[in-house]
């Protein structure tokens, strides 16, 4: 039941990946017919496009790419044995944790500052535009958590296969 949840929460991430992509598009396209049709540059397609990526990124590296899909120097995991790379994956995911936990606190206080500001032409506020990386904060606080109470029972560290790679979105 949870992996089923699990899998459906998965697709509808990469669904909203793909709209962000979708709206991106759709605002270079936009800037590209105004400023070489109509001599019209507007900026706002700018913003837009660049709001997206950011969003894109951060949603991304929260939801959507995997584990073994994230880029690695695993040189010395590989050639390492299996209680090795146990240790080298504990060590990580503490360092991790502890790194993101201790900027949680600054990093909340300074996205809700943030609200004395707004975008140029869209006058988003940068609290909610910066929002998104309190979400992948607490996503990867999340998921690096699990990863070290999956490993401190003794599990394997998720191993890059080169020959299964693809593109996480």
């Amino acid at each position: 039941m949870m992996r089923k949840a699990a899998a459906w929460l998965r697709r509808r991430a990469e669904n909203v990946a793909a709209a962000m992509v979708a709206v991106m598009f759709f605002a270079f396209v936009v800037q590209i017919v105004f400023r070489y049709v109509f001599n019209f540059p507007v900026g706002w397609t700018s913003e837009l496009s660049v709001v997206m990526w950011l969003w894109l990124v951060l949603w991304g590296a929260a939801f959507v790419v995997k584990e073994h899909e994230e880029i690695r120097f695993d040189l010395l995991s590989e050639s390492a044995g299996r209680r090795t790379r146990i240790a080298m994956g504990i060590l990580a995911a503490v360092a991790l944790v502890v790194l993101y936990g201790a900027s949680l606190a600054a990093t909340y206080k300074y996205v809700t500052f943030m609200k004395v500001e707004s975008s140029s032409y869209l006058k988003i506020r940068m609290d909610v535009l910066f929002s998104i990386y309190l979400v992948f904060l607490v996503a990867i606080l999340a998921r690096y958590l699990w990863i070290l109470w999956r490993l401190l029972r003794g599990g394997e560290p998720d191993q890059a296969d080169a020959t299964q790679a693809s593109s996480a979105l």
